[in-house]
């Protein structure tokens, strides 16, 4: 029981740290640059983590904890900043490699336009509500950020690949907040959220993820500048192979 936060964190990040090895994908090659966007990132989160857990915003049930800590965290909350993006980067990058054609420019503005507007709202119209202000606050930042000032192509890649990790989303954040448990590993101040949950999750988690991934992608694609061959190579050679399929059939 008391190991049921630190295997939640290993094993979501079990599979994608093994198939970082896989041939076709290498991407442990990428280490130089997501490992320093998971510390930059890690460190702001956790600062975060820290002064709502100060708050008393939200709290951690020492049933099933290690009991050891660092600073007012429990370890296995720490190791979440890590283990988390570390699979939803993965994701991303496979993606990537992956998709060969993105939706127009035009429509990721009028994607992330939609988000930033209904960002901004959530963060005005609850502002009484700590965690919903502080994490549709910190999106809105995010998305004009990304969108508007560096301009970035990759938004569509990124909202393709979060909307494809919320079945394993839930799954953890479900555990985490007492799904299928007899009590939740993580509860919530019900003063500090609208109280709208999905399952046992509160919606703002969801949103609260998207902050936590897209922050780590910002940074890990601005570290990239070397590992955009690396993409590149990979997406001609999954498109040599398709063309080499084609002329085989057609043959």
């Amino acid at each position: 029981m008391r190991f049921t936060y630190l295997l939640i964190d290993i094993f979501s990040v079990l599979v994608p740290f093994l198939f970082s090895f896989h041939p076709s994908l290498k991407f442990y090659k990428n280490w130089r640059s997501l490992f320093p966007a998971m510390i930059i990132t890690g460190a702001v989160f956790i600062a975060w983590d820290m002064y709502f857990t100060h708050l008393k915003i939200w709290g951690f049930n020492p049933v099933y904890l290690t009991g050891i800590y660092i600073g007012n965290l429990p370890v296995e909350e720490v190791l979440f900043f890590f283990c988390i993006p570390y699979s939803c980067v993965f994701t991303y990058a496979c993606l990537y490699v992956m998709i060969k054609k993105n939706i127009s420019a035009r429509y990721q503005i009028i994607i992330s336009s939609l988000l930033i507007a209904f960002s901004l709202f959530m963060a005005i119209w609850f502002h009484k509500q700590d965690y919903t202000c502080y994490t549709f606050a910190a999106l809105t930042i995010l998305l004009f950020t990304a969108q508007f000032i560096l301009k970035v192509s990759w938004l569509s890649i990124f909202y393709n690949a979060y909307l494809l990790l919320l079945l394993p989303f839930l799954i953890v954040n479900g555990l985490l907040t007492g799904t299928g448990l007899q009590n939740p590993v993580v509860w919530y101040n019900p003063a500090h959220i609208i109280g709208l949950r999905i399952l046992t999750i509160p919606v703002e988690d969801i949103f609260y993820g998207m902050d936590l991934i897209l922050l780590n992608v910002m940074i890990y694609t601005g570290l990239s500048s070397r590992s955009y061959p690396w993409f590149k190579n990979q997406r001609k050679a999954i498109n040599s192979k398709s063309s080499l399929t084609y002329v085989k059939t057609i043959s």
